[in-house]
């Protein structure tokens, strides 16, 4: 269960998903590149050229929407192609029953008017 806190200085609710998605998922990738690098270091490197090309175009002026879109697509199917080496807990997002989705918007809830009633001045 993700369990909503306000950062250290009171000014944001963090939701602290690193132990339960990031970690786990570095580890799962870790261990898909020990069982098989020239693979997966493939995959990697396919990903890191579609993601640059990506960020090119969306950070180009002259960058056409249709271009935007078609780099956008690539890099989805690049990481695609990633996520498919991982198992398969970790190519999904991650599901909350009812009761535990309006535990976690009651309690980010209560913290943001927690800061918002706290602030010192309006924030933007």
């Amino acid at each position: 269960m993700i369990r909503p806190t306000l950062t250290a200085e009171g000014t944001a609710v963090r939701l602290p998903i690193r132990d339960q998605i990031t970690a786990p998922l570095l580890d799962a990738l870790a261990v898909a590149y020990a069982d098989d690098p020239a693979t997966l270091g493939a995959r990697l490197r396919a990903h890191a050229a579609t993601v640059v090309r990506l960020d090119h175009a969306v950070c180009s002026d002259d960058t056409p929407d249709h271009v935007r879109a078609m780099r956008a697509a690539e890099a989805d199917g690049t990481r695609d192609a990633l996520l498919d080496e991982l198992p398969v807990n970790h190519q999904m997002d991650p599901l909350l029953l009812p009761d535990e989705a309006v535990s976690l918007a009651t309690r980010m809830t209560r913290l943001a008017a927690h800061i918002r009633n706290t602030a010192k001045e309006p924030r933007p």
